[in-house]
């Protein structure tokens, strides 16, 4: 009985002391990933809406019911807007900003974070001829987009599928807004 309680008291220790050490460290990288993200989000931001100079968030209330998108921002200048989106890809969930110009049409697409199979879906990510050829077809289409309209990339057919649906869900979010 005393060997169990001491294994028990050790083993008690051995656990406290390893989650201290991943409090710390949770802490001190904190800072740095969200700062990170929120640079990698403001150069996605520029990237689909170039002719922006600054963005304003736009009040959550106007498209509460719309459950894939996160947040839309209007363009300081009347450039458009950028509307960020969370959707069901083949592996998980992929975040996207999508840029929707004055004339409802898409203006550009940055993926900001996914988990999609590495050499298939995270192409659609990737900054190779392939990824950005398939970023690039989803310029100037509107709402009425389809994958026969894109340059859907090769054995990721879910992914191509769930970015075309995720483009026009944004483009209908932002002509929904007047």
């Amino acid at each position: 009985m005393n060997k169990i309680l001491k294994l028990t008291v050790v083993l008690f220790l051995i656990c406290a002391v390893v989650a201290a050490v991943l409090g710390g460290v949770n802490e001190v990288t904190k800072g740095p990933i969200e700062t990170q993200q929120r640079e990698k989000t403001e150069t996605a931001y520029k990237a689909v809406l170039p002719n922006a100079d600054s963005f304003t968030e736009l009040d959550r209330s106007s498209y509460a019911d719309l459950k894939t998108i996160d947040k839309i921002s209007a363009a300081d200048n009347g450039a458009g807007h950028v509307v960020e989106t969370t959707f069901s890809g083949a592996q998980g969930s992929i975040t996207m900003a999508v840029g929707v110009d004055e004339n409802y049409r898409c203006a550009g697409i940055s993926i900001i974070k996914h988990s999609e199979t590495s050499g298939l879906g995270e192409v659609a990510a990737s900054a190779s001829a392939r990824g950005e050829s398939f970023r690039s077809s989803f310029i100037g289409k509107d709402e009425s987009i389809s994958i026969n309209d894109i340059d859907a990339i090769t054995g990721a057919t879910i992914t191509s599928k769930a970015v075309t649906g995720a483009v026009a869900a944004s483009i209908e979010a932002v002509k929904a807004l007047g």
